[in-house]
Formats: structure tokens, C-alpha cells, sequence
């Protein structure tokens, strides 16, 4: 067996030095080894634990500081310790990271009277904890700052601006389309574009300005000491950077513009929350005026009264439903012949306090835009299902938004109903709106199959106002076509019309789909379209919805069919 190496001989081959400290003279003594470890610091600094003070940071305190972490001991027993910091002998030096690990021996009067320990390097952990905190304030794509430091940044640039009077922005910039190049060339591609944009934006900044990836394709910007006007030049040149060349990605050069919305702090923005709300409005506005296009942040009075209307109208349908004050009319729908009902459209109403009710089209456009649809479209259902069932003989058709196709919600709810009443899926017709038909036919055609298989029927409503055509109809498995009542209201007046809705009808005859003329407003229309061949007729000549259900009127009231 080899005879075991000297202490200092292993200490030495793991990159380590010993050392015993005096504090009553501060005189440090070291292995040999110490400057392996201390590398290019002249040996009299580390003579004492004063001098080696002055070459550690970030605290030169640290070493006396562990000291007096602990409760004093009886004399000769030995209080562990273990600190990092970090020293070098000038600044332009590299800093060399140390882990201190020792104990330090009290005297006759209980204090720190002389310590002894390990000294090693550690520079590859004090990287990897950097690192690590890097990657937590940072995005690993563009090592900008994340979204959560992002935010606090502005917060902090928010209160300095208001407590020095001075005007700064924050912008919103997003990269246009981004999802074509994902579908184009693939996610790794989307990311070079996203990499390259945010070096080019990078580039163009001021000292102090601070940039950080906000989402997927947006990136935030804070301008300090920045005006209006040096917004907008800044705003030109952060998009020329973007547009001006082609990005190279490994697919090949892909072409790609940016748009940006900006808003003024603290002037129109007194928090991270609002100025961040107010870029991104103003950044949808700049899309959908023009990609590649700039917005700034401007009070709008209408805007706001808007706002608080639709807050006070939240509140109000969220209150209705509660308390059942959702509710349907019954519009007739007759057969053009004998002008006999066929089903009744069910429109949703809700009533108010003062006796009065609102209609369709004064709560569906709001409860669309404000996200409150799907409630409404629940109730309706329950509405709709519960007349189905107390009366056996009456058909109802019912209309239901573009996000309620696709609400699981919706579904549980109806195959819920379906279960509880037999019977009542072949006496409801399902309205949807052209332009849900035409923006995923694969989606939709799975709608209506789900439909059928209740035995209800389907409705394309407002036929004529998208682009439909008569091959996506068959291919959808549609029933019944609603002509737009827009075209219908003026037959008799506008040969444009007729021809249009004629031609519309006898297309739809030779596919054998059934149709309905919406906004029947008088006679002479209603013999027009009876003549053409159209199956049913709606609107005032028929009747309007009522809250009463009309499958109790006396038959005698019903509108006789001229001729």
C-alpha cells in the first residue's frame, strides 16, 4: 500500500489552502498551497485578515460578520462557519470567487479570539448562481428581460418619473404575422425572427433605455427622458430596423414588419397596469389600421363614456341572468304558401326594472364584444328546450354565436337536456351565422353531425352577407337557408336584389335545401318570393316576436295568403 500523501499535498491537488487567523494581532498564517488559490495576489495582502479585507467584494465586512453570527461558547469549543466572497488585486482583474469554510474559537471571555479553516475557489458555482439568476430575469430565446421583471421595471420608471417630473414612454412593439411564419416554416424559424428582431431593436436603443420580451411576439420598451416627440422618431426607427431588411433564417430569408403602440407615462398612465392596458390597445388599433404602422396613446372621450357603458351593461346582463330576467320572444316563421307556421325563431329579451325589455339587437352585439355570450346563449337553450318540451307540437329554432359552436360548456348542457326530454332534438333548429360556417368548415361540419344525431336541424342565418358557397352548404349538411334580410327588403324597389335573391333560391331548390326570407316587410314581396319558390317567409308582414306564446293564438288571426 502507497503511504498517504500530506494534508497540503491533497489540499493542493483540489485547489484548497488552510489557514489559522489571530484576532488579537489579526495575523493570518497560510499553507504553502494559499497562492494556488489566490492567484496573481501578492502574498502580503493576505498576511492579515485588515488586508485581505480590502480585496474582497462585494462586503468586505463578511469575514469579521461571521463571526458574531453565533451565541459565544465555553473556551476551546469551536462555532462552524461558512461564507462565499469574492477578491482580486485591482479592478481591471477578474474577480476570483472563494468559499470560506471554518471555525472560529472563543477565548477566556467568551468572543471570537482565533479562527482556523478551508479556503477553495468556486468560480464555477458563483457562475452557475449567476446563471441561474440570469435565466430568472431574463428570456432564455433573447436574453432580454422577462415579462414579470419587465413589468416591475416600468413600475419602478413610473414612480422615478412622477417623483422627478420627468416624461417617459412605454411601448408595445409586435412582430406582424408571426403565425404565418410558424405555419410557413416552423416554430425554430418563428424563434430566429423573434431572436433577430429583438437584436435589431437592441441596436437602436439609448443608454438607460431598458427592452424586455413581453409575450410570444411583442416585445416592451421603456424610453426614459423620452417626449412625444422623441416617441415618434423612435418609433420610426424601431421599424424601419425591422422592415427595412430581411431576416436570414436557415429556411432561407424571411420578410417580416412590426407594429407598435406607445403610450406617455405618467401623464396618461399613473400605473404598470394602465400603461401596459393602453399600449396594447393602442397596438391593435395600429394593426388593424396597417400592419407595420405606430399608435400613440390619446384620451378619448368617447371612448371612455363607451367604457363605463359597457361596465354598467355587464353588470346588468350578469344581474339578469341571475335573476332570470333573460328571457325569449317567439318570432312566426310561415310557409309562403299557406302562410301557416312552420317554427318559431326564438330571440333573446331581457327585462328591466321599469317594465320594459331590451331586445336582440340591444343585448347580443354587447354581450358578444363584452364576452358574455355564452351565458346568454345557455339560458336561451334551457329557455328554448323547456317550451320544446311542455308543448309537444311546436318547432323552435334558436341562434347561437360563433364562440358557443365550439363551447364544451354548451354542449354538456344540450346532450344534458336532450337526455332528460326524448323527443325534443327533432323539433329544434339550430341557427349559425354564414360567417361561422365559412372559418372552419372541418369544425363546423363536426357541429352539425353532433346536432344531427339529435335529430335537430341546421340553419345557415343571414345567407348572402359572407361568402359561402353552395358546395360548402352540401359539404356542411345545412337544412335550411335564412336569406339576409338586407337583400330582402328591397326586392320589389331593386332589380339587383331580386335577381339576387332568386338566383339564391334556385340554387338552393336544386340542392334541395329549404329556405326562409328574412324582413318580409309586405305583400307584394311576400307573392315575389312564393312565385320564386321560396319555402318560408319572416318579418313584419308575418309578425314580429312576442313574449307571448303564439302557438296559442286562435288560428282564425293568422295572415291569409293573398291570391
Amino acid at each position: 500500500m502507497s503511504p498517504v500523501p500530506p494534508a497540503a499535498s491533497i489540499l493542493a491537488s483540489l485547489g484548497q489552502a488552510t489557514f489559522a487567523w489571530d484576532l488579537a494581532t489579526d495575523a493570518i498564517a497560510w499553507s504553502d498551497n494559499a497562492a494556488t488559490v489566490f492567484a496573481d495576489i501578492p502574498a502580503p495582502a493576505l498576511a492579515s485578515g485588515a488586508e485581505l479585507a480590502k480585496l474582497i467584494e462585494p462586503q468586505r465586512s463578511v469575514r469579521s460578520d461571521a463571526l458574531g453570527q453565533s451565541a459565544p461558547v465555553r473556551s476551546g469549543e469551536g462555532v462552524p462557519y461558512r461564507i462565499e466572497y469574492g477578491v482580486r488585486a485591482i479592478t481591471s482583474a477578474p474577480v476570483i470567487w472563494i468559499e470560506e469554510t471554518g471555525c472560529w474559537f472563543a477565548g477566556a471571555d467568551g468572543r471570537p479570539s482565533r479562527v482556523q479553516g478551508v479556503v477553495r475557489i468556486n468560480n464555477e458555482r458563483h457562475a452557475r448562481d449567476e446563471q441561474l439568476l440570469k435565466l430568472s430575469r431574463h428570456d432564455p430565446l433573447t436574453g432580454e428581460l422577462n415579462r414579470t421583471h419587465l413589468i416591475a421595471s416600468l413600475a419602478e420608471t413610473i414612480e422615478e418619473c412622477a417623483r422627478f417630473r420627468t416624461s417617459c414612454a412605454f411601448m408595445l412593439i409586435g412582430i406582424d404575422h408571426l403565425a404565418r411564419v410558424n405555419d410557413a416554416f416552423g416554430f425554430d424559424v418563428a424563434d430566429a425572427v423573434i431572436a433577430e428582431v429583438a437584436k435589431r431593436i437592441r441596436a437602436r436603443l439609448r443608454s438607460g433605455d431598458m427592452l424586455g420580451r413581453f409575450s410570444g411576439n411583442k416585445f416592451g420598451l421603456i424610453l426614459r427622458n423620452c417626449t412625444v416627440d422623441d416617441t415618434n422618431v423612435a418609433a420610426e426607427r424601431f421599424l424601419a430596423a425591422v422592415r427595412d431588411e430581411v431576416v436570414p433564417t436557415k429556411s432561407g430569408p424571411v420578410s417580416v414588419t412590426a407594429s407598435i403602440g406607445a403610450v406617455t407615462l405618467p401623464r396618461h398612465a399613473r400605473s404598470a397596469e394602465e400603461a401596459v392596458n393602453r399600449a396594447q390597445e393602442t397596438l391593435d388599433a395600429a394593426k388593424s389600421r396597417r400592419a407595420g404602422s405606430f399608435a400613440l396613446w390619446k384620451p378619448n372621450v368617447e371612448r371612455d363614456a363607451q367604457r363605463r357603458v359597457n361596465i354598467r351593461v355587464t353588470d346588468e346582463i350578469v344581474t339578469a341572468l341571475n335573476e332570470r330576467r333573460i328571457v325569449i320572444g317567439f318570432e312566426p316563421v310561415v310557409d309562403a304558401r299557406l302562410r301557416q307556421p312552420a317554427f318559431y325563431e326564438c330571440l333573446v329579451r331581457m327585462e328591466q326594472d321599469d317594465g320594459r325589455a331590451l331586445l336582440a339587437p340591444d343585448i347580443v352585439p354587447v354581450a358578444e364584444r363584452l364576452g358574455l355570450i355564452r351565458l346568454v346563449d345557455h339560458r336561451v337553450l334551457e329557455l328554448a328546450i323547456a317550451e320544446l318540451a311542455s308543448a309537444p307540437g311546436v318547432q323552435l329554432s334558436l341562434n347561437i354565436s360563433p364562440d358557443t359552436t365550439m363551447d364544451p360548456d354548451w354542449w354538456a348542457t344540450i346532450e344534458s337536456l336532450m337526455r332528460a326530454h326524448p323527443g325534443v332534438g327533432e323539433r329544434l333548429i339550430v341557427e349559425i351565422t354564414e360567417t361561422v360556417a365559412i372559418q372552419d368548415i372541418d369544425d363546423v361540419r363536426g357541429f352539425v353531425t353532433r346536432l344531427k344525431n339529435f335529430g335537430s336541424r341546421i340553419a345557415i342565418d343571414d345567407f348572402g352577407a359572407g361568402y359561402t358557397s353552395f358546395r360548402n352548404l352540401r359539404k356542411l349538411g345545412v337544412d335550411i337557408v335564412k336569406i339576409d334580410g338586407a337583400f330582402v327588403q328591397n326586392i320589389v324597389r331593386s332589380a339587383d336584389d331580386r335577381a339576387f335573391v332568386q338566383t339564391l333560391i334556385d340554387l338552393a331548390r336544386r340542392l334541395e335545401i329549404k329556405t326562409v326570407a328574412e324582413w318580409v316587410q309586405d305583400e307584394e314581396a311576400a307573392v315575389m318570393l312564393r312565385e320564386w319558390g321560396c319555402d318560408f317567409i319572416q318579418g313584419r308582414l308575418i309578425g314580429l316576436a312576442s313574449p307571448d306564446r303564439p302557438w296559442n293564438t286562435p288560428a282564425e288571426k293568422a295572415v291569409p295568403a293573398a291570391g
